[in-house]
């Protein structure tokens, strides 16, 4: 049955059209649109409606109206023949309209379908959007079609060659967080048409400078299509880090460069095959705990109006009440079938068509949830680790949601590592405030404190000193304080807990010694990262000193705030040739990137121990040294690892041996320990001028370490 929607621009109704086209019974067990040349097959999951209808778009913005006559376990489905690649369509659907009981059933609203592969336009905020009017108890006869953007029938036959996932081992892995838009929409390099799309990310200029920085893998911000909260256009601005996810199988359209009628999906594919061509894997951060549509007053996209009792999680059985530990006004249900089946079918989706490498779950604890308790055997987690695909790939935790519960680092079962902010909490008040020695010591070694008793390795921990989220590495070092007045929130939001310093002038300053200490203090921060045990990852721009003008929360600011800035005259290039430095020595030893906890055993017979803390003095640290609060640095001394190829005569070779010297204090004169260690070492990386690189250094002699100053020695 089809019908075409009348001319009044407000309010929906419909007349019966003369079209005679059919609509066949189709198939229920594929969702969304699947194209083929006979016909498309629609399949939608709404259980409680009482009608469905596949609502297709000519160039003209004329709507037809297919009814979807079968219903088989849930889904409404039929096959429309003669649909052609790239049709524009929606869903409307209809039933009762009682949200008390958590049914917001309402045909006048277009719907976005939950498994669309591409989404073209974007919406336009406002009442029309809202499924209610006059309170949330009467339904809205507002026509939402004209502010609401269309799913789009996709089928691409892309070219992937041999290209395959990586698989390369935790251990040597390096993260960088980016944003598709913002690592390039400042490039002069970069043709103009392609600044900010995945067809800019996936050129040679930014694969080659990850290749020569030393990047393994970039971990994308969101690039799920995802729309702007009502309050944030409210006040001029704009989602820009994406974590407002409303199409869980489209690229975001806004980053492509092909148009949004599906080439964003071939321009996608195409990214991901030039950085695995450059051996760099792709991971994305995906936000499932979470859609755009907001709490209960909020506006009406997709899942809302197709089956809003079942998606969002409620406070108790049914109602109104959503049970909120996302802070964003509702949460996804992984207790239902379907929404844990729509998050399992996009995570595979995004794995085996998009050729993805892995995964960045945004606020993890939210979707491990059984009914309303933290469940570390819950249905998200057990499903994941079972599936054949998923359990293969990357999987990253971030291990806490909005709760008092939620906050569980360390918890999260194998294959998942998690971000571990600990480390980044522990490494920002050693380098900026003499921090506790004991604690550095624990995450410089990997936390074993947190992974080691339930078997995890090092790599369990992604150890990071920025994020997206906070300050950059730059305004860590320039900024007490958070400025975030663009955000026109009156500096209230973001967090006040930044762990930061000034070094006695907030914000950028000429003064050459000021300039002098924070970019020491920089290169400290992200040595100490690069050399310590475990996954680092480290954000775009900290390696060159990007700023954000001390905005700590700059999710809404789609501009030269957070846009990466490629000019060489304000980069602090010093940086980066220390990041770089400290990523190659990383890569070329294993003795800097461990697969098991150290023991402080040697690990070779006879040898000395894997790991040893010497204390200033030359000596190892003993345990009245760890708690002697004049004692401001320590020394990290690594035995080379075995190595797996045999020397000349057969005997059994080693990595060499470092000594990484951590100076968070005053100036000190360091004694490097006697023998049996090596016999001499060079200085290979140093942010203190006292050392510099090339020194030559025998055992037992002394080197001078700058007040904030990282030293590492390599065995000659």
């Amino acid at each position: 049955m089809v019908h075409t929607r009348s001319v009044s621009p407000n309010r929906w109704s419909w007349t019966r059209s003369d079209e005679t086209l059919p609509v066949w019974p189709g198939r229920h067990q594929v969702r969304g649109a699947v194209w083929s040349p006979d016909s498309t097959n629609f399949a939608v999951w709404s259980p409680a409606a009482t009608a469905v209808w596949i609502c297709l778009f000519d160039e003209s913005g004329r709507e037809t109206q297919h009814r979807l006559t079968e219903y088989t376990l849930g889904v409404w489905h039929g096959a429309i023949p003669g649909v052609p690649i790239g049709q524009l369509y929606g869903v409307r659907a209809d039933g009762p309209w009682d949200p008390q009981h958590g049914w917001r059933f309402n045909p006048a609203k277009l719907l976005l379908d939950p498994y669309a592969r591409a989404v073209s336009g974007e919406v336009t905020s406002g009442p029309e959007v809202l499924g209610y009017a006059d309170g949330l108890g009467t339904r809205s006869e507002i026509d939402s079609a004209p502010y609401m953007p269309r799913s789009v029938v996709v089928h691409d036959e892309f070219d992937w060659g041999d290209d395959t996932h990586l698989r390369r081992r935790w251990r040597d892995t390096v993260i960088y967080e980016l944003h598709v838009k913002g690592f390039t929409r400042l490039h002069q390099e970069i043709p103009e048409h392609q600044r900010g799309t995945y067809a800019g990310l996936g050129s040679p200029t930014v694969i080659n400078y990850l290749t020569d920085l030393g990047i393994t893998a970039v971990e994308l911000l969101p690039i799920h299509q995802f729309v702007s909260e009502p309050s944030v256009v409210a006040r001029g601005l704009v989602n820009y880090w994406g974590y407002n996810s409303i199409g869980f199988f489209a690229p975001h359209a806004a980053y492509s460069a092909s148009g949004d009628t599906g080439g964003q999906v071939a321009e996608f594919k195409q990214m991901v095959k030039n950085f695995h061509a450059a051996g760099i894997e792709v991971l994305l951060d995906v936000v499932y705990n979470h859609t755009a549509e907001g709490g209960p007053d909020g506006p009406t996209y997709s899942f809302r109006g197709l089956d809003d009792l079942g998606f969002y999680k409620r406070a108790g059985t049914i109602g109104d009440a959503y049970w909120d530990v996302t802070g964003c006004g509702n949460t996804v249900d992984t207790g239902n079938v379907a929404a844990l089946r729509l998050i399992l079918d996009s995570l595979r989706y995004w794995a085996t068509e998009m050729h993805v490498d892995g995964f960045r779950f945004d606020l993890t604890s939210a979707l491990s949830r059984t009914g309303h308790n933290l469940d570390m055997h819950s249905a998200f987690l057990t499903t994941i680790s079972q599936d054949p695909v998923l359990r293969n790939v990357k999987l990253i935790a971030e291990p806490w949601d909005a709760s008092m519960d939620g906050y569980r680092v360390g918890s999260f079962p194998p294959p998942w590592v998690e971000w571990n902010d600990t480390y980044r909490d522990t490494m920002r008040d050693y380098w900026h405030h003499d921090g506790d020695l004991r604690g550095v010591a624990s995450k410089m070694a990997g936390s074993s404190d947190l992974y080691a008793d339930d078997g995890r390795s090092p790599y369990a921990s992604v150890n990071f000193v920025t994020a997206h989220d906070g300050f950059t590495l730059r305004d860590l070092v320039s900024y007490a304080h958070k400025h975030n007045e663009a955000n026109g929130e009156g500096n209230r939001d973001g967090s006040d807990n930044n762990r930061s310093a000034n070094y006695g002038i907030e914000g950028e300053t000429d003064d050459p010694v000021v300039q002098a200490l924070r970019r020491r203090q920089a290169g400290n921060l992200i040595a100490s990262l690069c050399l310590s045990s475990g996954s680092p990852m480290i954000t775009a721009g900290d390696e060159r000193g990007r700023t954000q003008q001390g905005n700590n929360n700059a999710y809404c600011q789609d501009n030269e705030i957070s846009w990466l800035d490629w000019r060489p005259d304000n980069a602090w290039l010093d940086v980066y040739e220390i990041t770089k430095t400290a990523l190659r020595l990383r890569r070329e030893h294993p003795a800097l990137r461990q697969r098991h906890h150290f023991s402080g055993t040697p690990s070779i017979a006879g040898g000395p121990k894997d790991l040893a803390w010497i204390h200033p003095s030359g000596h190892e640290m003993s345990e009245q040294d760890w708690f002697d609060r004049a004692t401001h640095g320590i020394g990290m001394l690594v035995s080379g690892n075995p190595l797996r190829s045999p020397g000349p005569r057969g005997e059994q070779q080693r990595d060499k041996t470092f000594l990484i010297w951590l100076n968070g204090g005053e100036q000190v004169e360091v004694r490097l320990p006697p023998a049996p260690a090596p016999e001499s070492y060079e200085v290979v990386l140093s942010t203190s001028s006292s050392a510099p690189v090339g020194t030559v250094v025998a055992s037992d002699a002394t080197v001078l370490a700058e007040a904030r100053s990282i030293v590492v020695l390599r065995e000659r």
